[in-house]
């Protein structure tokens, strides 16, 4: 099923670029995608609390802050 398509080739070229890695370029991703979990859902859990679902018991509580939030003026501006 090759076709020159240009899809297929990204995706071919990706597949065989992944199947030839020398055993260190497995461990280098091995530890990039290590790093990735760590930062988006470890660090996500601790660091990064739902704040409007605990201060606010509705979506309609929630949605009236954002917009509140995000049209009134600070002195910032």
């Amino acid at each position: 099923m090759r076709t020159n398509n240009p899809i297929w080739r990204v995706i071919n070229f990706y597949l065989e670029g992944f199947r030839n890695l020398p055993d260190w370029g497995i461990k280098v991703w091995v530890i990039i995608l290590f790093k990735l979990f760590i930062m988006f859902f470890i660090l996500k859990l601790f660091f990064f609390p739902d704040l409007l679902k605990r201060d606010f018991g509705s979506d309609s509580e929630r949605s009236k802050y954002m917009l509140e939030q995000l049209t009134t003026k600070t002195e910032y501006d």
